[in-house]
C-alpha cells in the first residue's frame, strides 16, 4: 500500500501586521522557507516535482500566481511547477492533502506544500474591496441569495452563532484566549519552537536582526488586559483579543512517497494516516471542524481517545472550545504551545504553519498521532491526522 510521508516542516515566526515582517515581499518570505525545506532534507532542489501553494489574498503582491513566483524567488530550479491554491484559511492545509494525494496515487514522489500570506502588504479582504469600490458587483451572486436570502456570510457572524449555539459567555472565551498566550510564551521561552522556524533577516530600529520569535504573543497578558478590549459587535461575546491576530508569515511541508525515501536518503517525521475535507453550514460557517473530525475518525478506524495532540485553528475563540466539546476531546493535549490567538493567523500560510508546529510537538513530547482541522470560509473544513515516526 502507497504511503505519504513529511520529511520536513518548516515556518517562519509570525509578523503583526506593520511589524518586523512588513519589509518582505510575500514571495520572497515563500521562498525562503521553500529553501529551508530544502536545505533541512539535503535533497536535490531538481527532485521537488512540483509546489502546491495556499493563499487566501491573491492579488497585488500576492497576485500573478505567488506560487511560482515564490519559486522564482527561491534556489529552486526554473524547471519545478507550481500552483496557487485558496480554501481559504484551510488554503495550505489543503495543499498538504493535495501533496499527499498526489504521492499516494503515485503521480509524483517529491512534493512540497507550502501558504503565505503578507496581511501587511495584502491586507485581508482587499482583492474583493477593490472590486466594490468600482461598482463591479458582489461577492454574493443572485442564484446564492435566493438559496440563502437575507443572511451574510461572515465569518465573524459565525463566531457569535457559535458561541450563542453552545453558551459560551465572554468570560469563558477570555479565559481561552489568556491560555493561548501563557501556553505560547511558555513554549517560546523553553525553545520548543526553535527547530521549526525558519530565521528571517529583518530591520530593526537597533539595525539587522533575525526574525525568530512569534510577534504577536503577549508575555505579559492578564485576564484584565484581554477583557478589557471593546466587542466587535453590542450584545456579543467577540472581540480581537479572543480571536486571531492579523499575521504575516509562511510555511512549508515536504512530501514524499517511500520510493524517494530510500532513493534520496530521507528521515521521515510522520506518516500522513488520514485526509478529510467536508462541507457544511455556510452561514454559521466556523463550526464544520466538529463534524469533519467526526468523519475523519471514523474513516481512520481511531476515537478522539487515540490522539495524542490536537492543533484546532484559534480562528475565534468559541471555535476550540466548541470543537472539545462536541468531540470530547482532552483540553490537556489542545494547542499545546498556544494557537493563532496568540500566535497570528497568516491566512493562507496558517495549515502548514499547524502541521510544523503538531509534527514538532509530537516529537518533542514522544506522542503518536496528532490531529489538525481547520475552519474555513464558506463552512468547509479540513482534518489530516498524521502519525509521527
Amino acid at each position: 500500500m502507497a504511503e505519504a510521508y513529511i520529511v520536513a516542516a518548516l515556518r517562519t515566526a509570525g509578523g503583526r501586521r506593520g511589524g518586523r515582517l512588513a519589509g518582505w515581499h510575500p514571495a520572497d518570505m515563500a521562498g525562503a522557507t521553500l529553501d529551508a525545506v530544502v536545505t533541512r532534507t539535503g535533497i536535490d532542489p531538481a527532485a521537488v516535482e512540483d509546489v502546491i501553494m495556499g493563499c487566501v489574498s491573491q492579488g497585488g503582491e500576492q497576485g500573478f500566481q505567488v506560487g511560482r513566483g515564490a519559486v522564482l524567488a527561491s534556489k529552486l530550479p526554473e524547471s519545478v511547477p507550481a500552483v496557487t491554491i485558496d480554501r481559504q484559511c484551510g488554503s495550505s492545509q489543503q495543499a498538504i492533502q493535495f501533496a499527499a494525494q498526489a504521492v499516494l496515487s503515485g503521480t509524483q514522489d517529491v512534493v512540497i506544500a507550502a501558504g503565505v500570506e503578507s496581511m501587511t502588504r495584502v491586507p485581508m479582504g482587499s482583492t474583493g474591496a477593490l472590486f466594490a469600490r468600482a461598482g463591479l458587483g458582489k461577492a454574493k451572486s443572485p442564484r446564492q441569495e435566493a438559496r440563502y436570502p437575507g443572511v451574510q456570510f461572515s465569518q465573524f457572524l459565525g463566531a457569535q452563532m457559535i458561541a450563542d449555539k453552545y453558551g459560551f459567555s465572554r468570560d469563558e472565551l477570555d479565559r481561552y484566549a489568556l491560555e493561548s498566550h501563557r501556553r505560547a510564551a511558555a513554549a517560546t521561552q523553553a525553545g520548543a519552537f526553535a527547530d521549526e522556524i525558519v530565521a528571517l533577516e529583518v530591520e530593526t530600529p537597533d539595525g539587522p536582526a533575525l526574525h525568530t520569535v512569534d510577534e504577536g504573543i503577549r508575555f505579559d497578558a492578564t485576564f484584565e488586559g484581554i477583557h478589557s478590549v471593546k466587542l466587535l459587535a453590542e450584545g456579543g461575546v467577540i472581540s480581537a483579543a479572543n480571536a486571531s491576530q492579523i499575521c504575516d508569515g509562511a510555511s512549508a511541508v515536504m512530501v514524499v512517497s517511500e520510493a524517494a525515501l530510500k532513493a534520496h536518503g530521507l528521515t521521515p517525521l510522520a506518516r500522513i494516516h488520514n485526509l478529510t475535507v467536508t462541507g457544511g453550514d455556510p452561514v454559521v460557517m466556523l463550526e464544520e471542524p466538529l463534524f469533519a473530525t467526526d468523519k475523519a475518525l471514523a474513516r481512520a478506524g481511531m476515537s478522539i481517545d487515540d490522539i495524542d495532540l490536537y492543533e484546532v485553528n484559534e480562528a475565534f475563540a468559541p471555535v476550540p472550545l466548541a470543537w472539545l466539546r462536541h468531540t470530547g476531546g482532552d483540553p490537556a493535549k489542545l494547542n499545546v504551545n498556544g494557537g493563532a490567538i496568540a500566535l497570528g493567523h497568516p491566512l493562507g500560510a496558517s495549515g502548514t504553519k499547524l502541521m510544523a508546529t503538531l509534527v514538532h510537538a509530537l516529537h518533542a513530547r514522544g506522542k503518536r498521532y496528532g490531529l489538525q482541522t481547520m475552519c474555513e470560509g464558506g463552512g468547509i473544513a479540513n482534518v489530516t491526522i498524521v502519525e509521527a515516526l
